[in-house]
């Protein structure tokens, strides 16, 4: 192989990896980077996003804390709060309004 091969084939494989890791938010509602994604999510029954290959759904909030299911597993998280371990993600909350709840789920 050439070295012009060799370098294309190595940006071939890398935008392959950058597409795979992208790949990971399927939802309109998802806003990802190369391992991070910004979740917005709707506060109403059943609302729910698919971000880095695990489900997240919303269960409840109030004014400052609120309850979500990621990977299967309930947690809450609070205005302010560290990042949440679940599932080999980090998860962390952005802001709660009347409508919805942003948080962020990062690898």
């Amino acid at each position: 192989m050439t070295t012009t091969g060799a370098r294309l084939a190595a940006l071939l494989a890398s935008a392959a990896l950058g597409l795979t890791l992208l790949g990971g938010c399927s939802s309109d509602n998802v806003d990802c980077g190369i391992d991070q994604c910004t979740v917005t999510i709707d506060r109403s029954v059943n609302a729910s996003a698919e971000v880095l290959g695990v489900e997240a759904k919303f269960v409840s909030a109030d004014q400052n804390t609120v309850t979500l299911e990621v990977a299967g597993e309930q947690i809450q998280l609070t205005k302010g709060q560290q990042s949440v371990d679940v599932g080999g993600l980090q998860v962390s909350l952005d802001s709660i309004n009347a409508d919805n709840v942003k948080f962020q789920v990062s690898r």
